[in-house]
């Protein structure tokens, strides 16, 4: 009897396993999830809309017919209804400071246009949270932009001591290429009036030659930016995984850092960028470039290409030949247009000579490079210095060299890109949110026709993404979209920049999508919804390519996966 009890314990304490081993096999079988009822668009080479789409864990199985997909895998498959709904490639915002600007979003007051519309009304603003605070702390402000903000031209030390002598004030132009002091934060950053100024970079002074509290290239004002106890303290970590759910409530799946090692002059950036990738909250793939300012740091360190995982990775070198536009700091082949600005050509980050000095080296290491360039001079010493690299025998279709926001563009330059496998990659935003005033006060009205080319560089073959440049515009990848589609800026509503650069919904997605991973050395793992790729997608209310063009910014992101996980659910 005890042994015909002990079998039986024995056999079902055995049935109970095998139980629970058929229950976890169905329910890893279950993992394969077969999604159909919508419009799914693969962004493929042709553009493929496909019935249903199959994923297991986090890769794409197959695409294909429903009724085949069902047959081949639905025994083994949740089946997943979109309900008319659209699923896309995760949107991927091929330029942005993810690291560098993480600090930005969480210390500074937002006083750009956003929030007022006036310099008044940002410093009364500044001057209200200086009130608020204990002597000696510091007031950080950003988003200013006195292109689009009416008031004066830029801030000094007599504005800013306005708002308080007490206190340290820095404030960021959004541009991110410019920032302004009072003279407290001088004296708390220990910049004196012998200061000399770094390569490429100007400590601004009156017509006494006496510093005004203007600081022109970041090489400049991040001395002063880390001198604030809070940049030092910030935890980087934290900030980084909340700007990167931010991101997720876009359809950003993959986002950039475009000056890695900026924010702290060190190339210790990396090693906190992969260490966040094992927090199960990482929600988007980082594509990081280390920034040329500490090249040196980059050599010891021994960073090489492909460092990483394919959540975060080192895919590029970043180089900046000159500043911004709009903050006529951008290098010109004529004088700006602004009476406030005659016979100024804008600032040479980088000479010629150095360019070709580093651009070669790297080269010769095998790296991928991305080169800032906003003025039309600007470029053309980037496309000289490909021409020149060419010339020594580098395959530039291999180094893939892109020309960062590229915003000027002639005929004969976008010839240039065409012959050099030079790519482009567009800051939109600067024709939604300074068109007018490219039009009016930087370039004037024949220049300005010249911004952000999409479709003359994609008529020529020349691969183009668009970008956010964050923190100067939102990752709001639709609205970037709209603006390629339309061009419409937003001081005119009506008033389109160019309508020949116009471009197709299509060609707007895939700026966002393929041509971005592509960019970005990362076609094989993202970008379009093929076998073997990421399960990164997005879900969106509409299709794009269905409703009005002016409503495409307005479609609602339902939800986001990345690496087969949801990160974001408008719910």
């Amino acid at each position: 009897m005890k042994n015909r009890k002990k079998r039986f314990i024995v056999y079902l304490f055995s049935a109970l396993m095998a139980l629970s081993v058929i229950s976890c096999t169905e329910q890893q079988e279950k993992e394969l999830k077969i999604y159909h009822g919508g419009t799914i668009l693969t962004v493929d080479s042709d553009f493929s809309e496909v019935e249903a789409i199959v994923f297991k864990d986090n890769k794409i199985l197959a695409t294909g017919d429903f009724e085949a997909m069902k047959n081949n895998y639905g025994k083994n498959s949740a089946l997943v209804n979109l309900e008319g709904k659209t699923m896309l490639p995760g949107f991927i915002d091929p330029h942005a400071h993810v690291l560098s600007f993480a600090p930005v979003r969480f210390l500074t007051e937002n006083i750009g246009l956003v929030n007022f519309g006036t310099t008044e009304e940002a410093l009364a603003h500044l001057k209200k949270v200086a009130s608020e605070r204990p002597k000696g702390e510091w007031v950080l402000g950003s988003g200013w932009d006195p292109s689009i903000q009416e008031g004066v031209s830029e801030l000094t030390f007599k504005e800013l001591n306005a708002v308080s002598t007490d206190h340290p004030v820095f404030v960021l132009n959004t541009s991110g290429h410019l920032a302004y002091v009072n003279e407290k934060t001088y004296e708390v950053a220990g910049i004196t009036q012998d200061v000399v100024n770094p390569p490429g970079a100007e400590y601004s002074r009156d017509e006494n030659g006496i510093l005004n509290g203007v600081i022109k290239n970041n090489v400049a004002y991040l001395p002063v930016w880390l001198a604030n106890p809070a940049a030092a303290t910030l935890d980087m970590t934290e900030a980084l995984i909340s700007l990167l759910n931010e991101f997720n409530q876009y359809g950003v799946t993959t986002t950039s850092e475009f000056a890695l090692g900026a924010a702290t002059q060190s190339h210790t950036e990396v090693d906190l960028l992969f260490a966040a990738t094992e927090r199960d909250d990482f929600s988007a793939r980082v594509m990081a470039y280390p920034m040329y300012t500490i090249s040196e740091q980059w050599d010891k360190a021994g960073t090489k290409m492909y460092d990483g995982n394919d959540l975060a990775k080192i895919v590029g070198f970043k180089f900046i030949a000159d500043g911004s536009n709009q903050g006529y700091t951008g290098l010109q082949r004529e004088p700006y247009f602004d009476p406030e600005h005659a016979g100024e050509h804008g600032i040479a980050y980088m000479s010629v000579d150095q360019l070709k000095e580093m651009t070669e080296y790297r080269a010769g290491q095998g790296w991928h490079m991305s080169m800032h360039g906003n003025g039309d001079a600007a470029i053309d010493n980037i496309l000289d210095v490909m021409e020149y690299l060419k010339s020594k025998g580098y395959d530039l279709s291999k180094i893939r060299p892109r020309i960062e926001h590229c915003s000027i563009l002639h005929d004969d330059q976008i010839e240039r890109m065409k012959e050099l496998d030079v790519s482009a990659s567009f800051l939109i935003g600067h024709v939604h949110y300074w068109g007018t005033v490219m039009r009016d006060k930087v370039f004037g009205s024949e220049k300005a026709m010249l911004l952000d080319r999409a479709a003359s560089v994609e008529k020529e073959g020349v691969s183009y993404t668009l970008q956010s440049d964050f923190a100067v515009t939102e990752p709001d990848m639709l609205r970037m979209i709209q603006t390629a589609v339309e061009r419409k800026t937003f001081k005119e509503p009506d008033y389109i920049l160019n309508p020949d650069e116009r471009v197709s919904v299509e060609s707007a997605i895939r700026a966002v999508t393929i041509e971005a991973a592509w960019q970005m050395m990362s076609e094989d793992i993202i970008g379009s919804l093929e076998a073997g790729k990421y399960a990164d997608f997005v879900i969106l209310e509409n299709d794009p390519r269905k409703v009005d063009e002016s409503e495409i910014s307005e479609i609602k992101v339902l939800e986001t996966w990345m690496n087969g996980k949801q990160v974001y659910s408008a719910e």
